[in-house]
């Protein structure tokens, strides 16, 4: 069993979408500067945290199917 928390993934799944979602805006807005490392880690941080928040509710699922 891992040390975090099914909801706690979803949580923070959910914030790195968000970063990922706000990075590029604030890249196209003039705030950021678009840099290759920038990209990157905002194509990263939507990617993991779809993953990290999928699995955190597939969990979320199988403890509480389990339980009834």
């Amino acid at each position: 069993m891992s040390k975090i928390s099914p909801t706690h993934m979803v949580i923070i799944g959910s914030v790195m979408l968000v970063l990922g979602a706000v990075l590029p805006f604030l890249m196209v807005m003039k705030v950021f500067p678009s840099t290759f490392f920038l990209n990157l880690i905002s194509y990263f941080c939507q990617v993991l945290g779809l993953f990290l928040g999928m699995y955190g509710a597939i969990t979320i699922v199988r403890i509480n199917r389990n339980r009834h």
